[in-house]
Order: structure tokens, then C-alpha cells, then sequence
């Protein structure tokens, strides 16, 4: 397979999601100018996307909404469940742990970590909240594949590199800082505030031409 652009790779979340939508509608199959008309993406894009999978859809047919549901799911390894650890049990920590979602998508939550006494001790949705200083010893005897930062910046390179050497190869990091560790890391910065301020430019932008 040649290698698939960022870009693409990006859309195959949110394809995932309107399959999802169609198929509790009890949809069967659509084409993909139907699914472009959903998705406010152009049909063309649509087929370009899925022609670096193989296309999965027929000429005249379309795309049978639960195979493609399914193979895109495989793509984006939902088969397979990954055990996840959360670092820092704030606000923030403790809302995706509550998130029920991520377990019916094969990602375990075993548990969290702070270092504030007032929260080690007490149980979420993904499990207990535990010391800090345990967070090494327990990724390196549970297997843990994805740790989620949501722990200032400060500690989060420090704590991230630790875990790097206990064997951690997946990191979802929103510390407010971009992290990178070697080439067989797999990193996921997500910016919260970038996020908004994309919003806050639209609506800028919004307000500026109903003004002209």
C-alpha cells in the first residue's frame, strides 16, 4: 500500500462516524454522492479517499454501509483492544475517563494517575486513580499501550520520556506543548485552545463580510 496522506488519514475518523449514524438508521447502502451531500466533502474526494483502500464500493451500487463501517474501522485498528492509562486526574483527566464511548471503540481505560492526595484513591469509569509514583511499574506490568497526557506542560516531557523507556509506544498528549520522542513513538498532539481559536477566526471572519 503506498503511503497515505495525513490528510486522509485525518477524514477516516470522521467517515467512521456518519457510518456509525447511518447504520442506526437502518441504512443499508449509499452512494457517495449521498454520503459527500452528509459530510459537506465532495464526492470525488470521497472516492479518492477510499481508492487508496481499494475503493469498497460497486459501480452502481454504492457503498454497503456496514461492510464500509467495518473495513474502515479495521483501518484505524478498532478491532483490537488497547489498554490506555490517563496522567493527570483533573477536570479534563477525568471527563475522558467517563466517556463511555471509548470502550465500545476497544480502548480500556485501566487507570489514572495525579499526585494530589485529594484524588488518589478515587474510582471513575476507567478505573481507580493512583499515586504517581506507581504509573512506571504499573505500565511496564499491565502492557500498557496508549498513555493520555492531560497534565500541564512542565511534566509532561519528563514523565513522557520515562514512560518512553518503560516501553510506552502511544502518547494522546495535551499538556500545551508539543511532544516528540524517537521515530517508533507514535505521538498525537491535541491543542484544545488551537481548536477554539479556529472557531473564534471563522466567526471574525463571519462578522467582517456580513459587515461589507
Amino acid at each position: 500500500m503506498n503511503k497515505i496522506s495525513k490528510a486522509v488519514i485525518a477524514r477516516l475518523p470522521r467517515y467512521y462516524r456518519y457510518l456509525d449514524e447511518l447504520r442506526q438508521q437502518k441504512i443499508e447502502r449509499i452512494s457517495s454522492k449521498e454520503l459527500s451531500e452528509l459530510m459537506n466533502v465532495t464526492a470525488s474526494q470521497i472516492r479518492q479517499d477510499l481508492n487508496n483502500f481499494g475503493g469498497f464500493g460497486q459501480q452502481g451500487y454504492g457503498y454497503n454501509v456496514q461492510y464500509l463501517y467495518d473495513e474502515i474501522g479495521k483501518l484505524l485498528g478498532l478491532g483490537i483492544r488497547h489498554k490506555m492509562v490517563i496522567v493527570g486526574a483533573g477536570n479534563l483527566g477525568q471527563a475522558i475517563a467517563n466517556y463511555g464511548n471509548f470502550k465500545n471503540r476497544g480502548f480500556e481505560i485501566t487507570a489514572l494517575f495525579d499526585k494530589n492526595p485529594e484524588l488518589i484513591g478515587k474510582k471513575t469509569a476507567g478505573g481507580e486513580i493512583k499515586d504517581i509514583s506507581e504509573i512506571y511499574s504499573y505500565v511496564k506490568e499491565n502492557d500498557i499501550e496508549i498513555v493520555a497526557l492531560t497534565l500541564p506542560k512542565g511534566p509532561a516531557k519528563e514523565i513522557g520520556e520515562k514512560l518512553v523507556e518503560c516501553g510506552v509506544k502511544a502518547f494522546w498528549n495535551f499538556a500545551h506543548t508539543d511532544l516528540k520522542f524517537s521515530s517508533d513513538v507514535i505521538v498525537e498532539n491535541v491543542h484544545l485552545s488551537e481548536s477554539l481559536m479556529k472557531l473564534t477566526y471563522r466567526i471574525s471572519e463571519k462578522n467582517q463580510k456580513s459587515k461589507q
